[in-house]
């Protein structure tokens, strides 16, 4: 291989042939509408096919038999041979997967399917049963399951408290995301679950208001049958429902929203993630030098059709943001900010009010502490309370549209972020696996406000060197195998807060050869849909972190 030398060090010859290729990679994906779409397949999961079957064997057993048959067969051709189930099948098993998929497969079925029930426990059992997932959320599912399937009594399934429900506020800030879910559930367990007399009381008085938090979500969806367009989420808002015998109107159209929406395979899906597939892939083309690139006029326009104009009542959120799916979905900081940056960065003025509003919602969600969640303020909930990395990109968001560095809202969130820093120099991140993708977003944030020198960003530089593979890539910063989102999004960092090019040659060179005879990349599972329990992979997410690398080095040694 031959390269050029120039100011700066080596770099291949053919560094514009793969931008290049992996745009036009990354483009071959977008469709009309602007939305870049890689929902074919990955979005089949295990645990959306557990939760329609549940919700259909306790709403509607009889009417839908074919779709509940149909999704046991297929739970049961997706079993891996170890035993287990995965999130996304073909990938290696996880114990919240499998917990669920055994539970509903004996519940729907328990003759048929005996065999890969036990196989399903043993996994289990040989991997220290429900007390060992490390998640609390996943194992206070994983025992709802099990009371389903008759393998715990009511008694023991933990007790959502209604009573909070009440109490709007309070209840957002216990519950956040899972308030439709925990509602339903809750409700249900009045009907099943031993409860003292005072909460008895207490659920008769708290059911309208639990009912209300259900129907708000349902609604601001366009009352179609769904939640989050989720059947993981909508099974579990229906299972609770049906089993409550109430909001009949709701369990009715769930059930045939997922009739609907069940696949040939006899499978279900998870929510679609269009926001979250096209705003990594606009901007990792903005960054590669395609900002001016017509194409990419379509998904702008996508981005200020799908911003909402109504508050999603449910969260207590107030209209201007974006959700991970459409028009319709519910409120998220990450996308709101990664959509408020790329909307940025493209030409032009006709998406300034979007950029302006999207703006206002931010600093309306800023925790008081100065961090941000995924939408619900000054919550604590493990997998979207206050979060390192979406601070870092909130933060972001606000630079990008023209707030000042010095601004308050700023400042407050580079001093929790300073707080928050690990003791050997990391950052977490809900939505990305362990730390290396967490550590480089806050670096970044801290040398665009023009804080690199800063203690924080010294202590997260010198661990991603630690961190770094021996092949020169970055995977989880623990001895994980490289990834191209890792290592993507790690170089770009490096170079943002003013690393030598020639010190991430080696990291260049392995995101080169790891491309595909197509011109793009491998997706891997680095996204978090359940922290450290259940991953997938979103290739809009590693083209676009593979092409910002790419690109900011190329204007690095220039």
């Amino acid at each position: 291989m031959r390269s050029v030398r120039t100011g700066t060090g080596r770099i291949p010859d053919e560094l514009p042939t793969a931008i290049a290729g992996g745009a036009e990679a990354l483009l071959r994906a977008q469709r009309p509408d602007g939305v870049f779409d890689f929902g074919a397949d990955g979005l089949r999961s295990t645990l959306a096919t557990a939760g329609a079957v549940t919700a259909l064997h306790f709403a509607d057993p009889g009417g839908a038999a074919d779709l509940i048959a149909a999704g046991a067969e297929r739970l049961r051709r997706t079993q891996d041979d170890d035993g287990g189930w995965a999130m996304v099948p073909g990938l290696a098993s996880e114990q919240g997967p499998t917990a669920v998929s055994a539970a509903a497969l004996h519940l729907v079925d328990p003759v048929g399917s005996a065999e890969q029930v036990a196989a399903g426990r043993r996994w289990m059992d040989d991997r220290g049963g429900l007390a060992a997932i490390p998640h609390p959320e996943v194992v206070l599912w994983c025992r709802q399951f099990y009371g389903f399937a008759g393998w715990l009594a009511p008694q023991d399934m933990r007790r959502f408290p209604l009573e909070l429900a009440m109490l709007p506020a309070l209840y957002r800030r216990v519950f956040d995301l899972r308030l439709p879910m925990a509602s339903a559930l809750g409700l249900a367990q009045t009907r099943h679950r031993p409860l003292t007399r005072v909460q008895r009381l207490l659920a008769r008085r708290a059911e309208p208001h639990a009912l209300r938090v259900i129907r708000q979500a349902y609604e601001h969806e366009g009352a179609v049958g769904s939640w989050s367009e989720d059947a993981w989420v909508t099974g579990l808002v229906c299972t609770g429902l049906a089993r409550a015998g109430l909001g009949q109107d709701m369990v009715d159209a769930a059930v045939g929203w997922l009739r609907r929406g069940m696949h040939a395979d006899g499978s279900w899906a998870t929510t679609p993630l269009d926001s979250a597939w096209t705003m990594y892939a606009v901007r990792g083309l903005i960054e590669a030098g395609y900002r001016d690139d017509p194409r990419l006029a379509a998904s702008g326009e996508l981005f200020v059709r799908n911003q909402q104009h109504e508050p999603f009542l449910a969260f207590g959120c107030p209209p201007g943001f974006w959700g991970w799916t459409g028009a319709r979905g519910w409120p998220a900081v990450l996308e709101t900010g990664e959509i408020v940056s790329a909307l940025s960065r493209l030409p032009g003025t006709g998406q300034t009010d979007a950029v302006r509003r999207g703006v206002e919602w931010l600093s309306d969600r800023q925790d008081d502490r100065g961090s941000w969640g995924l939408c619900v303020r000054n919550t604590r909930v493990a997998n979207s309370g206050p979060c390192p990395m979406t601070t870092a990109q909130a933060v972001d968001a606000l630079l990008d549209a023209g707030v000042a560095a010095g601004d308050r809202r700023i400042r407050r969130a580079l001093r929790w972020l300073g707080r928050a820093q690990l003791r050997d120099g990391a950052f977490e991140s809900v939505w990305y696996r362990e730390h290396a993708m967490g550590t480089a977003a806050v670096l970044e944030t801290f040398a665009r406000c023009g804080q690199a020198g800063a203690e924080p960003a010294v202590r997260a530089r010198e661990w991603l060197v630690r961190a770094r593979n021996a092949d020169g890539s970055w995977g989880d910063g623990h001895g994980a195998p490289g990834t191209v989102e890792e290592t993507g999004w790690v170089v770009s960092s490096l170079l943002a807060a003013g690393a030598d090019p020639a010190s991430v040659e080696t990291a260049i060179r392995w995101l080169l050869d790891a491309r595909l005879p197509g011109g793009g990349w491998r997706p891997e599972p680095v996204h978090e849909y359940v922290r450290r329990v259940s991953r997938y992979a979103n290739p809009g997410f590693t083209h676009g972190m593979a092409l910002r690398a790419l690109g900011r080095y190329r204007e690095a040694i220039r």
